[in-house]
């Protein structure tokens, strides 16, 4: 990955989650569990990003509802992008789930048991 990929990702990581704990927040006030932009896969001619967001809430359902809500929004984080950062284009985005966070929470969890029981 050259040194352009790895700052333009960085800086779009950022940018989208002040987006999202910002703007969006005001736009879609259903929009209330914790957002963390996990990662930003922007690809090289930047057509294309896919942007890995973990959502925190107590419930599965409501996870979903809220990624849902981050989905539809999609147009809209774009054309706050496009007044924030200064490039000629900004790219698709694509948003997906990042549940890394819980897979490792679970795993502890099972670890903590297998201790426990030894």
């Amino acid at each position: 990955m050259s040194k352009r990929t790895e700052r333009l990702d960085s800086e779009f990581r950022k940018e989208i989650a002040a987006i999202l704990s910002g703007p969006l927040k005001d736009r879609e006030p259903a929009l209330t569990g914790l957002v963390s932009v996990t990662e930003a896969d922007v690809a090289p001619d930047l057509k294309t990003a896919k942007i890995y967001v973990s959502v925190y809430t107590k419930s599965p359902q409501d996870r979903e509802m809220q990624f849902g809500i981050i989905k539809n929004n999609a147009g809209f984080v774009r054309h706050e992008l496009a007044r924030v950062m200064h490039i000629r284009t900004v790219p698709e985005l694509t948003f997906l789930s990042d549940d890394s966070f819980e897979y490792g929470s679970k795993m502890d969890k099972l670890f903590a048991k297998l201790k426990k029981d030894d």
